[in-house]
């Protein structure tokens, strides 16, 4: 099989990937008001399909998505608590103090894909649990400073694996940020472990996501028998940020920003 190419995306489609990359973001922004002890994970998922449908006028991208035509994803977000890695299905599970999450939400707005994820604290969270989430988030931006034309895509995953293991955290290798825009998962798998140089270059016009995934205890997980649910084996907590960047003609731009973005850390030399 040949291997699929790397898009660059035209003016065009980058100017539709950025208004859903904003959409994507303003539903979290939307949400955060609502994350709070005693709501289920289901009842945020149900506010936010209501807020992408009726509000925004996109469509959920994970709603239905079934990729290897298997099973289906049932919800409109994935909502991953405590030791859930990633593809948290939202139910019943009713949140309490102390618990962290992560929502990542994918729409769809006139063809295009925007996506991206942040992390939640339920109340007061302890101080290894904030000291993961600030962790994630970092990491992230170590990854996202190394976009650039001419540097290659393992220098992403060399920033972030670098940085966790520094604060005695350890990097998810099962699953990847991704090509996307056009479509939902693009090439090139972005890897959040790696060498420098290693990988494909960067070129302007190409637009991926980088999003870690950090355990504050091993890296192993185990899929649970809903077929999405990745769970760390021991059991230890896990988090993930999400952004959608574009390479440009100097460095690059966060597509997945709105008015409640978490700041920038101070130490990213923004241009």
């Amino acid at each position: 099989m040949a291997k699929r190419e790397i898009l660059i995306k035209t003016p065009e489609q980058i100017a539709g990937i950025r208004e859903a990359c904003k959409d994507a973001s303003m539903v979290l922004d939307y949400i955060t008001p609502f994350v709070k002890p005693g709501v289920t994970t289901e009842y945020l998922d149900d506010l936010m399909l209501r807020y992408i449908e009726d509000v925004l006028k996109d469509k959920s991208a994970c709603l239905g998505y079934d990729p290897d035509h298997s099973i289906p994803y049932p919800k409109a977000t994935c909502i991953s608590v405590n030791h859930q890695v990633c593809h948290g299905i939202p139910g019943p599970k009713v949140l309490k103090k102390g618990d962290i999450l992560n929502i990542d939400v994918t729409v769809i707005k006139n063809g295009y894909y925007g996506d991206t994820s942040r992390m939640f604290c339920v109340g007061k969270c302890s101080i290894a649990a904030n000291h993961l989430i600030a962790v994630t988030y970092d990491a992230m931006w170590k990854g996202i400073e190394m976009v650039k034309p001419g540097a290659h895509f393992g220098d992403i995953g060399y920033a972030i694996q670098k940085f966790a293991h520094a604060q005695g955290c350890s990097v998810v290798e099962e699953f990847t940020g991704h090509g996307v825009g056009v479509g939902f998962h693009e090439e090139p798998p972005v890897l959040h472990y790696g060498k420098m140089g290693a990988g494909a270059e960067m070129k302007p016009g190409m637009i991926f996501t980088i999003e870690p995934m950090i355990n504050a205890g091993r890296k192993e997980l185990t899929i649970l028998s809903n077929g999405w649910t990745a769970v760390t084996k021991d059991k230890s907590l896990s988090a993930q940020w999400e952004h959608t960047v574009l390479v440009t003609d100097t460095g690059w731009e966060v597509l997945t920003v709105s008015e409640g973005s978490p700041a920038v850390p101070s130490w990213v030399k923004t241009k």
